[in-house]
């Protein structure tokens, strides 16, 4: 299966911020820091209902916060985001939709698990590369460009062995960041769906950053 992993030429390896211009200046240099400033920078107010495990998250706000505190930031070695989640002009000029969000870091960096679930499937194809679904409740969320192998169903990364149907847990190692597939630097293509319909991960990560600060 093809997930529309179409990807940005990322030229320059050192690029920050997102396709439109916007760059990150941050004041925490520490790792959590850096992400929860990240994720908060990508502004924009969540619309609609966030859900997790079959249905709206219809909490009051403490309860709320402490759902998306548990999410982890795939991208260990953060470097930027080279590519946001929707129409851009992709690497080879055409104007192209993009289901999901570019995380631009060093070669062979350990990817973390968003959110504990199951492997749904183990991808090897020309667009997304070496990647893996993982199912959570409603959500599947996608992971691209993965550098290793696939063998007999199996990824095979460093230590790490995964097969479809396999329970991975929250935060786990799940890969390292590669350019298999259509890619054109090192960088992680994360992707999410929920109920099959693509949607944009920095609402997701916007939400888990709000929980971190304690917002409303």
């Amino acid at each position: 299966m093809l997930w529309g992993c179409s990807e940005i030429a990322d030229r320059d390896a050192g690029v920050r911020g997102w396709r439109a211009g916007a760059r990150l200046r941050l004041q925490d240099a520490s790792p959590r820091g850096r992400h929860l400033a990240i994720a908060t920078a990508l502004g924009g107010l969540i619309t609609g209902a966030l859900v997790l495990h079959g249905g709206p998250l219809q909490l009051q706000p403490v309860q709320a916060r402490s759902m998306w505190n548990r999410g982890v930031f795939p991208v260990v070695s953060f470097a930027g985001y080279t590519s946001h989640f929707g129409t851009r002009t992709g690497p080879w000029g055409a104007v192209e939709p993009h289901y999901g969000l570019d995380i631009a870091a060093p070669m062979g960096s350990p990817i973390r698990n968003w959110w504990g679930g199951v492997v749904e499937s183990v991808i090897n194809d020309g667009t997304c590369g070496l990647g893996l679904v993982i199912r959570s409740g409603d959500y599947e969320h996608i992971y691209c460009h993965l550098s290793g192998s696939v063998s007999g169903g199996v990824y095979r990364s460093g230590p790490v062995a995964i097969r479809a149907g396999q329970a991975i847990r929250t935060g786990e190692l799940i890969g390292h960041v590669g350019v298999t597939g259509r890619s054109t630097g090192p960088h992680l293509h994360w992707g999410m769906r929920f109920r099959n319909a693509w949607m944009d991960p920095a609402l997701v990560l916007r939400a888990m950053a709000r929980a971190r600060q304690g917002a409303v």
